[in-house]
């Protein structure tokens, strides 16, 4: 039976180590981004009808949030790795 799994095409180039503060800041920078995407899309909106009142209004921030900070902690859009370079490039220039 032939091998079938999965090999990327290009071998992952490995990454120097980061400085875990600024990437941290970095990341949580790229999830409230994306929080405000998700909130702008309508998520967590409530319905017209059987919503949830007040207490549906209070936590779809939550929701939001919560989603955005899964969507970064899975790769996220790569704002937050964009961040970071440019972050450490400005610091070696100075």
């Amino acid at each position: 039976m032939p091998d079938i799994s999965f090999r990327p095409a290009v071998e992952p180039q490995a990454r120097p180590p980061r400085d875990s503060a600024l990437w941290e800041q970095s990341q949580a920078l790229e999830a409230s981004f994306l929080s405000e995407m998700l909130r702008s899309a309508g998520l967590g909106k409530a319905r017209e009808a059987f919503g949830g009142g007040a207490g549906e209004d209070q936590f779809s921030g939550l929701l939001a949030s919560e989603q955005a900070n899964a969507m970064v902690q899975s790769g996220g859009i790569g704002l937050a790795e964009a961040i970071y370079r440019s972050l450490t490039e400005r610091g070696n220039n100075q």
